[in-house]
């Protein structure tokens, strides 16, 4: 391929995307450069009146290359040859190659001799070198330039459009979004974009090729179904189309750019407008907040009282720190608006800003120094104010303070002396009162003092004649009165307590005492009630009998529990006589204990009740658990016959089927006798299954006359007849195999010996080692994988154990394989007649067609090298049909 390396920038230029001297152009791609590079040759030509039709041809003579050459780049190229010998073509060649040199490409390969001989590959690389140089190098998008911007700038304007993802100039434009989308996005009005469907490229493409050619100006430079039809486009087609699209779009972006600017400025024009407004009416704002304030701060009209007076100090404060310091900003902020607006102004080429009459910012300064003169006099006037109405104040204050102190303290002491919480107390929260009421008292006496202190200032406050006098005399009154009632009311209250105390602390020790006596006695009905309702269960008669004595032994202290009720009961007589003779009115009940007489009372008759019925109910369970125990007797002797003998039958099946006494007719014949006699037995079983059902019934759950349960019995029956039958199909399926495969019974013998001597754990079963041993006892020499063969046989469930029904299966099997091999040399002579080997046509010949197949496809894989064509010879034969029996 022909490379074209820039000395300044050749990222635009890909190795991958030039021509080699020595290879074809792919015929696919060279048809549509052709098409692509002579329609766009085409539409610079017709901006000079011409065009060309064959772009190998029409290039040969130079003048229509350097032609195009000047309509591009808008130069002028040196004055062409206008001869028609080969000499002038050739010199006007290289007077277009110079000229793109010129322009900082490296032309390598490409020379005027291949372009005037009509050299198709060395025309078209010739014109991409143009087409990369001068419509798509100069292309720029966010530091990307040339194949890699145009890649960029199709990517931002295709990115918001469903199913496009441009990735590269060949693929990614087969389907016709991406084109489609391209013009949507700088022309929407031109294709309906929603009405495209992903698989109708044809129709995406011709759309779009149609639309760029009758709106935008863009000749028609590809066919859709060139595109459609070839696996991969060529890079260089859809690169040349592309860019097209590209300079058919700046120039729109262009003119919007320059509408942009010219918004920018009217924008800049409408800022400065509204910063004109803006001060006109912060500054009117401003002034007139000025004019309002100065006649509040100039006036001095004194007040009487210190409150009015702190509240114009107060006043004052807030403005200071409310109101003045926005007005402070907004000054500062006039100012900054007013600098910044002439800045813009004289930046923008526009006349300086002249506010209305009066709004200059020198007059804002003037009525603020104005605005601070005044505030700085009135802050003045109330500070000497305040000092004058201070001194006459302080000492009003101090009596109001003492005052309020003290009756802070006094609120609420009155009620809280009248009320009779003790009437309702018990013993402890009376002596908490009395604590209580001693703490108070002592308070009372230490405000002794304050109550003389507010005497004292109110008279000396009437004495300076002050001017709220009635006010303070009218209060002091007040507070005398209130603290001779206080006293009056603390000695009563003292004497009530101190009466209440001593009748709470007798009946407080009476509490106690039946606190004391209560508790256990009511424990002891409590559990008493508790045993005599308790459920018992018993499974025998020494159980039922330990419950009777028991219950026995406890009546006998029902005469003593009685009269310790009696004693608590009079314990609490006592009280209610004392609360009835003093008319104590009690709060609660006793403190020490929640239990009532009445409690004690119902819970006595309680128990009372419960002894004969716990009488009736021993004796009841006493008579079933005799019945019960005659019930366990009865099973137990049954089954102590019947499981033994169950087991011993066990036994002689195992050993019936391991010995090898007579034929495996014999062993039958003793195993369906060892049947019979065994179904004889069912009877029994059915009357023991009854007298367990009679146990079940009588919630019996342990029999210590047998260690047989019925289950046990089951289980074992169940085994019985099932070993019984297995054994007898084990018998018979032996005598088939026997039958079946000529087997003798001596070697019948043998194999029973060999098994039961490998069978190590006698569970009629070898596991797979003890298999292996018997196997190798036997002149078997296997590997690994023969042995899985083998073991695949005998235990196809993979159990990893081998029965004596498929151990008999195997070795007749392969007694009868030995057999086979030794016939196939019989077999082979026959067929083969003189020669040492079979045809296929033999075979199909001698056997049936389906044997002869099957033949001819199990020993196919055997033949060697060295076998005459179509025929087998005898080892492949032999190899191929041992253990074949059917055959």
């Amino acid at each position: 391929m022909d490379h074209y390396d820039s000395p300044q920038t050749n990222d635009y230029m890909q190795p991958e995307e030039d021509w080699d001297r020595d290879m074809l152009l792919d015929p696919a791609w060279e048809k549509q450069q052709r098409k692509t590079f002579t329609a766009w040759c085409n539409s610079h030509l017709r901006k000079a009146g011409t065009q060309i039709d064959n772009i190998e041809e029409d290039f040969r003579d130079g003048l229509k290359l350097m032609l195009l050459l000047e309509v591009i780049s808008g130069e002028r190229l040196a004055k062409p040859e206008r001869g028609k010998m080969r000499v002038h073509k050739i010199s006007n060649v290289n007077k277009a190659l110079d000229f793109i040199a010129s322009k900082g490409v490296k032309l390598v390969s490409i020379g005027a001799e291949e372009i005037v001989d009509g050299n198709v590959k060395m025309t078209l690389g010739m014109i991409w070198t143009i087409i990369l140089r001068f419509a798509i190098q100069d292309i720029s998008v966010e530091e990307t330039s040339a194949k890699e911007g145009l890649l960029l700038w199709c990517q931002r304007k295709t990115a918001p459009y469903k199913n496009v993802n441009i990735q590269n100039f060949h693929i990614s434009w087969k389907d016709g979004l991406g084109f489609c989308a391209l013009i949507h996005r700088h022309r929407p009005e031109l294709i309906d974009y929603g009405k495209l469907r992903k698989d109708d490229p044809l129709t995406n493409l011709n759309t779009a090729f149609d639309v760029a050619e009758k709106y935008l100006d863009i000749p028609k430079m590809l066919d859709a179904e060139d595109i459609v039809g070839t696996a991969r486009p060529d890079e260089k087609a859809i690169m040349t189309y592309v860019s097209s699209f590209y300079h058919a779009f700046s120039g729109a972006q262009k003119a919007e750019t320059a509408a942009n600017r010219i918004c920018k400025v009217l924008a800049v024009n409408q800022e400065n407008e509204q910063l004109m407004e803006d001060y006109e009416k912060l500054a009117s704002d401003l002034l007139e907040w000025i004019r309002r304030t100065i006649p509040w701060l100039e006036n001095r009209a004194p007040e009487n009282t210190m409150q009015a007076m702190q509240q114009k100090l107060e006043d004052f404060r807030d403005y200071r720190r409310l109101h003045k310091p926005p007005k402070v900003q907004e000054k500062c902020q006039l100012e900054i608006n007013f600098n910044t607006l002439q800045t813009k102004l004289r930046l923008s080429n526009r006349p300086a800003f002249m506010p209305s009459e009066g709004k200059m910012v020198s007059d804002i300064n003037n009525a603020w120094g104005g605005l601070e003169q005044a505030e700085k006099g009135y802050e003045e006037w109330l500070l000497n104010e305040i000092r004058r109405l201070e001194r006459l104040d302080h000492l009003a204050e101090k009596f109001r303070q003492k005052a309020s102190i003290h009756e802070s303290w006094t609120d609420g002491k009155e009620v809280m002396l009248q009320q009779k919480d003790y009437e309702t107390a018990t013993l402890s929260e009376i002596k908490a009162l009395l604590k209580k009421h001693e703490a108070f008292e002592s308070d009372l006496a230490a405000h002794q003092d304050r109550v003389e202190q507010i005497a004292a200032i109110a008279q000396e406050l009437n004495e300076l004649d002050y001017y709220d006098s009635p006010s303070v005399n009218a209060r002091c009154q007040k507070i005398c009165d209130q603290w001779d009632n206080l006293g009056a009311l603390t000695q009563k209250r003292r004497e009530a307590l101190e009466r209440t105390e001593k009748l709470l602390e007798t009946i407080d020790q009476l509490y106690l005492e039946y606190a004391k006596r209560a508790a256990p006695f009511n424990n002891w009905m409590e559990g008493a009630m508790e045993d005599l309702q308790d459920t018992f269960i018993v499974h025998t008669i020494e159980e039922i009998q330990g419950l009777t004595t028991a219950h026995e032994q406890f009546k006998a202290t029902l005469p003593d529990a009685d009269k310790e009720r009696q004693a608590i009961l009079g314990i609490h007589n006592e009280v209610s006589k004392i609360v009835q003779t003093y008319h104590v009115n009690m709060a609660g009940t006793n403190p020490y204990t929640t239990i009532t007489p009445q409690e004690i009372n119902g819970k006595w008759d309680h128990v009372r009740q419960l002894v004969p019925r716990r009488d009736q109910a021993l004796m009841e369970e006493h008579t079933r658990q005799q019945q019960n125990e005659r019930l366990r007797k009865q099973f137990g002797a049954q089954a102590n016959v019947i499981g033994p003998w169950i087991q011993t039958k066990m036994e002689e099946i195992g050993r019936i089927s391991i010995e090898m006494h007579g034929t495996l007719e014999d062993q039958l014949n003793h195993l369906r006798q060892y049947e019979k006699s065994i179904i004889n037995y069912k009877p029994k079983i059915d009357q023991l299954e009854g007298d367990h059902q009679q146990i079940q019934e009588a919630l019996i759950f342990d029999n210590k006359h047998t260690n047989y349960t019925m289950e046990h019995i089951r289980v074992g029956w169940e085994q019985l007849l099932t070993t019984i039958a297995r054994t007898i199909n084990e018998v018979e399926n032996q005598i088939l195999t026997r039958d079946a495969k000529g087997i003798s019974q001596e070697q019948m013998n043998e194999f029973r010996a060999s098994f039961n001597h490998f069978d190590r754990k006698k569970t009629g079963m070898m596991d797979s080692e003890d298999f292996r041993a018997c196997l190798i006892s036997m002149g078997y020499n296997m590997g690994e994988a023969e042995f899985a063969r083998i073991m695949s046989i005998v235990d196809p469930n993979r159990l990893g154990v081998v029965t004596f029904q498929a151990f008999i299966d195997f070795m007749s099997r392969e007694t009868a394989d030995t057999d086979t091999a030794d016939q196939v040399m019989a077999s082979f002579k026959i067929l083969a007649g003189d020669k040492n080997y079979i045809t296929v046509d033999e075979l199909r010949r001698e056997l049936p067609p389906d044997q002869a197949e099957y033949c001819i496809a199990r020993m196919a894989p055997y033949s060697g090298p060295d076998a005459v064509p179509g025929a087998l010879d005898y080892m492949s034969f032999s190899t191929a049909l041992y253990g074949e029996s059917d055959l």
